[in-house]
């Protein structure tokens, strides 16, 4: 199968309201121009500096979502035309992308990043820290950023029920946060979870946002 027909398959899995993002890290842009043209649109990368090169070189209605670990020193790079930034896990960060969003002009959407798995490699604010975070209110200065709802990264396992519970979590903090802070805001509604290997348990859960790479683009 070609990269079309990986698309094609994968949108027949999913209820129209999940977007793809496919996830182009790592792979050439012959290879994202090969999805774009299948009708792909929104793409994930997670180095800045891949990321900005990618840019330059592909059309410029492509959506590009950032989904790594964000240094505060790169934001600027990015910050004229990323669409969404899934990963942001820090006070400090959301104040530069607000910098860095106010010296172009734009707002930019980002979601806040939670540390739901049972691995200390993975980033994002744990629950507690992300409820003080939004209590605290800080977040409501920051014109130049919008809160577009929450990512996070399930445990790599093949405990599909430790997967989900972790999944659940998230959807449960997502829908809390929503209520105490955002029932008046629409553009709250974005909750990032699932990749290649567990996205049809987090789209169950509720996933809006799933991040695919491999089902689509093959193994690197």
């Amino acid at each position: 199968m070609n990269i079309a027909s990986h698309i094609r398959s994968l949108r027949e899995t999913l209820p129209p309201q999940v977007k793809v993002v496919a996830v182009s890290k790592f792979h050439p842009a012959e290879k994202i121009r090969e999805a774009y043209d299948a009708g792909q649109r929104l793409f994930g990368e997670s180095r800045v500096q891949e990321l900005v090169a990618k840019q330059q070189l592909l059309p410029k209605d492509v959506e590009w979502h950032f989904i790594g670990s964000l240094q505060r020193n790169k934001v600027k790079q990015i910050a004229p035309f990323i669409s969404l930034i899934h990963s942001v896990d820090s006070e400090r960060l959301i104040q530069e992308v607000d910098r860095q969003a106010a010296a172009c002009g734009r707002v930019i959407p980002c979601l806040l990043q939670l540390h739901i798995a049972q691995e200390e490699t993975k980033s994002g604010f744990s629950p507690d820290e992300c409820r003080r975070f939004l209590e605290e209110g800080s977040w409501k200065k920051c014109a130049h950023v919008q809160l577009a709802g929450m990512m996070g990264m399930a445990t790599y396992t093949d405990n599909r029920e430790q997967v989900r519970r972790e999944f659940r979590l998230l959807r449960s903090l997502f829908e809390e946060s929503r209520a105490h802070f955002f029932a008046s805001d629409p553009a709250f509604r974005e909750l990032s979870m699932g990749m290649s290997g567990d996205y049809p348990v987090a789209v169950e859960e509720g996933s809006t946002l799933i991040r695919v790479g491999t089902l689509i683009f093959g193994n690197r």
